[in-house]
């Protein structure tokens, strides 16, 4: 197994670019101001939302108009049109909207005390964002962000600007960059130059959680590995992910496990046992559990592993885990305690100048599950590879008691969700924008888990 903690790998690409929005912004804001598009619910649909929303951080504005929704995404400086939302019939309880994008999937917006405030949730994410009613659409919206090499250039710059969290840990001086890059951009500036200018502007980051995206010029950037670790992924991270990784997994099979693992959620969740009485638990990743409900295969997936009557102590594994949903990181770490208490809390950049000014916290928390559950002993592997939604599973283990052993390298760095953006061409960029904050108020991005040099076979004495 110690030949495995060399060895990991990242889940592909960040999901393939939306396709063009042609919509230009000065069509939006011509609909939603006038008669609701032909298909719209009406608008006697309970709990009415009809205005202009501004979110604190995260650069949102939201228009919403009976059922239609359209989102801007707003900087000091600029403003570009993002998806719009079809309101939906039904909302999860504890929601008073559930608003539906072909783009972007589902969300849902909760009224609070008074008509000026109320609460945006993305699906698949945990913290909620707030949202402050605005009399009117910002006045950097009058004017759409022109669809121009430098328009499209001062978007990029901008937004990573407002809200990006690494540059100080980085040691990015990003005026200092843009600066050096801004005489580049003219009129005769090609697509592919441009995409050659931001790829080369934030590789050096080695952030993960980063990418731009060109559909028209087929054309993504790579995996932007934490410096010291793009190495230990020979060739392309999909053929580790498709078939490197179960050759690993093999071995460990053989040699560790007394059977194969069961497998459940598509795959991605096995189970087995290193001896009678400690069973084994390794995360492909969280989610992909099913077509159509990920928590509902997960929930059931755990109630038959913890079922187990045999099972004293336990083995979690993520080492070769790729991230994916916190929401079913939570929902695993609530089958593992019998006490509630705080798995992080979620702040966002929200000052466009001062990097060190958060939105207010939002705390996470990890409950007990009433369904079947383990409270015993519990170990996790990580690696110096294990990233995103795998590395906000383990933060959210760090309340629990008794205590996790947490046993391998140091993860990847890369706790945030992304924040997707749009440029007035088309493409399509990300970054992180939000730190998951520990109980004593630190934030381990890029800081990441310290290193435990123990052996698994010292779980064998359990």
């Amino acid at each position: 197994m110690a030949d495995l903690l060399k060895l990991q790998c990242y889940l592909g690409r960040l999901s393939a670019a939306a396709n063009h929005r042609g919509t230009r912004l000065a069509q939006i804001l011509l609909c939603v101001s006038g008669s609701l598009m032909a298909g719209s619910r009406p608008s006697s649909l309970p709990k009415s939302f009809d205005g202009v929303w501004e979110s604190r951080g995260y650069g949102y504005v939201l228009s919403i108009k009976g059922s239609l929704l359209s989102e801007f995404e707003v900087t000091s400086t600029t403003c570009v049109a993002g998806f719009t939302a079809q309101r939906q019939s039904t909302s999860p309880d504890k929601w008073d909207a559930n608003f539906k994008s072909k783009e972007e999937g589902s969300f849902f917006i909760r009224g609070q005390e008074g008509a000026d405030h109320a609460v945006l949730h993305l699906q698949d994410s945990v913290p909620d964002i707030q949202l402050d009613r605005l009399t009117r659409i910002p006045a950097v919206c009058n004017e759409p962000t022109e669809n121009t090499p430098m328009g499209n250039f001062n978007v990029f710059a901008q937004t990573w600007a407002e809200n990006y969290i690494g540059f100080d840990l980085r040691h990015a001086d990003w005026n200092k960059i843009i600066a050096e890059n801004r005489p580049g951009i003219n009129s005769r500036t090609s697509s592919a130059q441009l995409f050659d200018i931001f790829e080369s502007i934030i590789e050096p980051l080695g952030d993960l959680h980063t990418y731009v995206v060109a559909p028209a010029l087929k054309r993504s950037t790579p995996n932007f590995w934490r410096s010291g670790t793009s190495n230990l992924v020979k060739g392309k991270p999909e053929n580790l992910a498709d078939r490197g990784r179960w050759k690993l997994f093999a071995i460990t099979n053989r040699t560790d496990l007394q059977h194969s693992p069961m497998m459940f959620c598509r795959r991605q969740l096995q189970y087995g046992h290193i001896n009678n009485s400690i069973g084994y638990i390794r995360i492909l990743s969280f989610g992909g559990y099913s077509r159509r409900d990920d928590l509902r295969a997960l929930e059931a997936a755990m109630d038959k592993i913890f079922s187990d009557s045999q099972l004293k102590a336990l083995v979690i594994d993520v080492r070769l885990s790729f991230g994916g949903s916190d929401e079913l990181g939570i929902a695993i770490a609530s089958r593992l305690t019998d006490r509630e208490y705080l798995a992080y809390t979620v702040q966002a950049r929200l000052d466009p100048l001062k990097r060190d000014e958060w939105t207010e916290g939002d705390p996470i928390m990890v409950r007990p599950s009433a369904r079947p559950g383990f409270r015993g002993p519990v170990v996790e592997l990580i690696s110096s590879i294990t990233m995103s939604g795998a590395e906000t599973f383990s933060q959210a283990l760090m309340g629990r008691i008794p205590h996790v052993t947490r046993i391998g390298e140091n993860t990847q760095g890369v706790f945030c969700d992304v924040l997707d953006r749009h440029l007035p061409n088309g493409w399509t960029f990300g970054l992180p924008n939000a730190v998951y904050r520990t109980a004593n108020g630190k934030h381990l991005m890029w800081r990441v888990f310290l290193r435990i040099l123990t052996s698994l076979y010292l779980l064998k004495a359990i």
